[in-house]
């Protein structure tokens, strides 16, 4: 399944599937199915309400979605998107404004340094030899179509495309057999970096933070589609310029390692996303760093474009 979070005009979020030109509203679809079947549940039942209710539901929950979406494609296909929309159980995808898959993670956003050997010497570093993690706050986190603020304290704005994996089952000390086990889906994240303030205070985590550094998007899809992490092409666009082209083959630590690695000694959770590492090609390696007005256009493979301008503060 394609999962996004969503809005239609001033409603809340809710959580949806992608099929087609719609979004189906699965939350709304469970409680019709339920009616249909003669059970009794009122407004949206006991259906998770938010993507990580989703995702900490675990299998039955996944279940329930998938059932709830299959009802969509056949209310779709009998009665078309006016119908979806008429019965509310859904919306047209050009009409849903897109949030991120998960507006807020319950932590930190974790992330990999230098995990593709290229990206590492075009910053003049080398291949390091165990994985190398930092965070962005959960406030970081931008929506597809958010504006990525050029804050003030930076000149030396940049981007970076990212493979981002979400956790779907709680683990410690996990086998890196065992690891991609523990994956709900996958999403696009760009790891958007004020390069002089890495610089100036000598390490990661100020320079990757600030607010609007954390685009993602646009959808969540689940691990069932993508068997094979390290198989998917990664791209990245500054107004149409491709600057970054690579593929997660190419990482240094695949993604059951960076998982493996990252839980031991430390629970990982469901709902955690753990961001991968860009390839080459950032801003900062070619001399152009973003500028107010771009627009930029992260994508993975399977999963899709995500799409933010850089704004004014």
């Amino acid at each position: 399944m394609r999962l996004v979070t969503y809005r239609k005009g001033a409603s809340k979020p809710r959580v949806g599937a992608v099929a087609g030109d719609a979004v189906l509203d699965l939350a709304a679809l469970a409680a019709d199915l339920a009616r249909e079947r003669g059970a009794v549940r009122h407004g949206r039942g006991g259906f998770p309400k938010t993507m990580l209710e989703l995702i900490a539901g675990g299998a039955d929950a996944l279940a329930a979605a998938r059932e709830a979406a299959e009802h969509g494609a056949r209310v779709v296909e009998r009665r078309g998107l006016d119908g979806l929309a008429e019965a509310k159980l859904g919306v047209a995808l050009a009409r849903a404004r897109l949030e991120a898959p998960i507006p807020r993670p319950a932590r930190n956003v974790f992330c990999l340094g230098r995990n593709y050997k290229e990206h590492a010497a075009e910053r003049g570093a080398e291949a390091p030899p165990h994985p190398v993690y930092f965070t962005k706050v959960p406030e970081s986190v931008l929506a597809p179509g958010g504006k990525v603020v050029h804050h003030a304290v930076t000149k030396e704005l940049d981007y970076e495309v990212e493979l981002a994996v979400v956790i779907g089952r709680a683990g410690r000390d996990i086998a890196q057999a065992a690891a991609l086990g523990h994956v709900f889906g996958y999403t696009v994240i760009n790891d958007v970096t004020a390069r002089d303030l890495q610089k100036r205070h000598g390490q990661w985590f100020k320079g990757k933070t600030l607010d609007t550094f954390c685009p993602m998007g646009p959808v969540l899809v689940t691990a069932d589609e993508i068997p094979d992490p390290q198989a998917l092409a990664i791209t990245l666009r500054v107004n149409g310029e491709t600057r970054q082209a690579s593929h997660t083959s190419k990482m240094i630590f695949p993604v059951a390692e960076c998982i493996a690695v990252l839980s031991q000694g430390f629970t990982i959770l469901p709902g955690d996303v753990i961001a991968t590492g860009t390839p080459e090609g950032v801003g900062a390696a070619l001399g152009k760093f973003l500028k107010i007005g771009d627009r930029l256009e992260a994508e993975v493979e399977k999963i899709g474009v995500l799409a933010n301008r850089v704004a004014a503060p």
